[in-house]
Parts: structure tokens; sequence; C-alpha cells
């Protein structure tokens, strides 16, 4: 994950550079393809599949989509495969790897669909366990191994999920959803950086991805802040790990604990919204509410809220490691290159705002029963085609996370964690169901 650092890289064998090219080529090809009238090809590819309890109606459904599944293979492969040979990863391991990765996400996908446990079992979470309980017990082949681009994938999805979230969302959410979401991320991230650091003298790079992790966007924030101040591919593992067991508790605790409370459906998801640290987990958690309210609030709070904080703290942490972690002792202190600064800044995230820019301008000069039908049509193909990058992660990160690894860190990451969300928890409880709750009990 963290691997070699991103700054030597050319700009065009970069991951970043290549999700941005393809989330933004797929978006302008959906898009153009909306108004040209062939968006069928597109709407094939975004495939989906109902929910079942019978196992042959699960049969027959991937069977019924097999067209749209082959069109879904073909197409990713062509531009992940062209973007791995660029980046030169040998295209014959990635290829095969691809496959049996994307053969296994049709196996999740139809598996979250399962209607006794779809309300809180989503796909994503199958996936993190099955690549964790294989990863942890199978040796991978090379070949394998050579598809398992988890940066890469969230990160196209992240780009994906901007052209889904115009700015006319943000603008909806209001000023009070905003500062909540900056007294949360803000709190939660001080709180588990400074435990990290000052309590059990963690390395301040492992103590910012930790801190991401529990504070931002949980998987995708822990490996974007990873990659602003180069930390160790073990410290975003652990800080990955972190999230992945929290989000997993919190899926049942949550939902569980706003019901006990009585709390209202606005208030309840904006308290999910806060004190989940995945957006998967989020989801279901919010889910099971079993309120379409509780899922808006839920969006407003962590998608839109705490998951565009991603850049800032990115911003921040890649000037701190810059200026002061790294810096030598005053012996042989040589003059800080700020540039690196924006050489370190995840530029995937600056294809996330063109995306949402992009569709809010389409949106905005189209007339209403138009931009309906390109809601539901264009960015409905797009929220499908995110959902399999988000699956095809989440299964990368559980095959590459190596529970091993973990143990050589000790108990330190789970205790600085575990503050974070011992803060973390009542703060978002406070806010949605005291300070902020006329705000939440409006939305509708």
């Amino acid at each position: 994950m963290a691997g070699v650092p991103q700054t030597s890289i050319p700009w065009f064998k970069r991951e970043d550079t290549w999700a941005i090219f393809i989330a933004l080529g797929l978006v302008l090809a959906i898009t153009l393809a909306f108004f040209a009238g062939s968006i069928g090809f597109f709407k094939s590819m975004a495939v989906g599949f109902p929910a079942w309890k019978d196992f042959g109606k699960a049969i027959a459904g991937v069977t019924s989509k097999s067209g749209g599944l082959f069109i879904l293979w073909l197409f990713f492969l062509i531009a992940f495969g062209f973007a791995a040979r660029v980046m030169g990863v040998k295209v014959p391991h990635f290829a095969a790897g691809y496959t049996v990765l994307f053969l296994l996400s049709v196996g999740v996908v139809v598996l979250g669909n399962y209607s006794p446990t779809k309300d809180w079992l989503e796909a994503p979470l199958i996936a993190l366990a099955l690549g964790l309980v294989v990863g942890n017990t199978v040796k991978l082949p090379q070949w394998f191994q050579a598809a398992l681009k988890t940066e890469f994938y969230v990160k196209t999805g992240i780009i994906l999920m901007g052209a889904t979230l115009p700015f006319t969302i943000i603008l909806k959410a209001g000023p009070l959803a905003m500062l909540q979401a900056t007294i949360v991320s803000v709190v939660t991230f001080v709180s588990i950086f400074v435990a990290a650091t000052r309590l059990f003298g963690l390395d301040p790079r492992f103590a910012a991805c930790l801190g991401a992790g529990g504070s931002i966007c949980g998987v995708s924030g822990s490996i974007a802040i990873g990659g602003a101040c180069r930390a160790e591919k073990e410290h975003v593992s652990v800080a990955i790990s972190m999230v992945v067991i929290w989000a997993v508790v919190m899926i049942f605790l949550l939902p569980l604990w706003c019901k006990a409370l009585g709390m209202e459906p606005g208030p309840a998801g904006a308290w999910i919204g806060t004190s989940e640290f995945a957006d998967a987990a989020g989801f279901a958690a919010a889910a099971a509410i079993g309120d379409e309210r509780a899922i808006k609030t839920f969006t407003l709070m962590k998608v839109v809220g705490r998951d565009m904080f991603v850049g800032i703290w990115a911003i921040i942490v890649a000037f701190l490691s810059v200026t002061v972690w790294e810096k030598k002792p005053a012996a042989q202190a040589e003059r800080v290159n700020y540039g690196e600064v924006w050489n370190r800044f995840p530029k995937f995230v600056i294809g996330f705002f063109i995306a949402s820019i992009f569709t809010t301008i389409v949106v905005a000069g189209l007339d209403p029963k138009l931009g309906a039908k390109y809601s539901s049509d264009a960015l409905g193909a797009i929220k499908v085609l995110r959902n399999w990058t988000f699956t095809w992660t989440f299964l990368s990160i559980g095959f590459t996370t190596r529970f091993r690894e973990l143990t050589s860190f000790g108990w330190k990451p789970l205790l600085a964690f575990a503050i974070g969300v011992a803060l973390n928890v009542p703060l978002g409880y406070w806010l949605s169901n005291h300070v902020f709750v006329d705000y939440w009990l409006s939305v509708k």
C-alpha cells in the first residue's frame, strides 16, 4: 500500500493518474452516451442482482445478467489492464488475477443480496471477511497478487462517487451539518493521534493513519493519509484493520442503541454518520433503522461531511510530514522542499471534485424532467459501477491484510483507536440528538 513513494514515479505511471483517467473518462462517456441515446450499453454493464431467498432464483439472476457481467469484466479488464501495463505490471498475471477477483466479486454481491441478511450484512463486508479468511490461510500465487490493487480500485471508486454527489447536495446539507462533521472529524483525529504518539509512543505517520481511519472515511482515509505522509505498508494495513474491526462492531451496536434510546430516524442516521468508520458499514447500519430519513442524514454526515475531509487532512499531514516528522537535527538539517506538500497530495481527490462539478453543471443545465432522467439513467449506472470498484477494493484489502503482521505492533494501535471511539460515539450522540437535533429532524 505504501510501496514505492508515488512522488518518485513519473506522473503517467501513477495510480492516481490512471484512476482519474479511467473514472472521469467513464463519467464523460456515460454522459455523452446518455445524450446520444445510446446509454443502453453502459446500463447493461451496470449489473445489479435482486434480493433472493431461494438459491435457484439467485442462479437464475446471475444467468440472466451473464451478458452484462461479461461486458463489465471486459471493460474494466481493458481499462485496468492497460493502466497496469503502463505502470509496469505483467499484463498476463494481472488479467488472470483480475478475472478470479471479478468472479469472486460476483459471488460476494450475490451473497450480499440474500434477503435474511441483506439489511445488516452488505457485500463489501462479505468481501472483507472472505479476503481475510483466504488471505490468512492460503498462500496466494504471484499472478493473483498482481491484481490486488487496493489503492487503484478505491481511488477509481472515490472519483466515481464524486460524480454521484453534486455540490447541490453539499449545499442542501446546510452549515450545521458541515459544522458537526468538522467537530467530529477534528476531535476524533486529534484524540487518536495524541493517544498514539503521546501515550503509546507510536510513529506520528502511523498515528496519522489511525486518526484518518477513525475520523474521515475509514479505509480510504487511511490509504490516502498513508500515501500523503509516506507511512509504512504495515502502518496502513494495521490502520485498515482497526477500521474494519470497529466498523463491523458498530454495524450491530449503533442501530441497537438508536432503537433502545428511542431516537428519531433523522438524528439516528446522523449519529451513525458520525460514529461509523466505513461507508459500506455505515449504509448497512443506517438501513437497519428502517427509514429512508436515516439513510439521508447518514449520507449528509458521513459521505458529504466527513469523507470530504480526506483532502484537507492529506494537505495538513503531508505538510507536517515534510516539515516536522522528517526534519533532521540542526547539524544535519537541509532545506525543506515545500513543493513536496503538493507532490504528496493525493491527486485522485482532485478527480473527485472535478467529477462532482461536472455532473452538477450537467444537471443544472437540463430541464427538471430530463435532469431526473439523467440522474436515474446516467448517475444510476455510475453508482452501480462505483459499488463494483468498492467490492474489488474490499476483497483486495482482505487478501493483502496479514494478521501475523498486525501482531507485531501489539495492543497499542488498538487502544489508541479505542480511545478515539470512546470520545467519538458519545460526542456524535450529543451533537445529533441534542445540539443539532432540530436540523436533523427537519430532513425529510
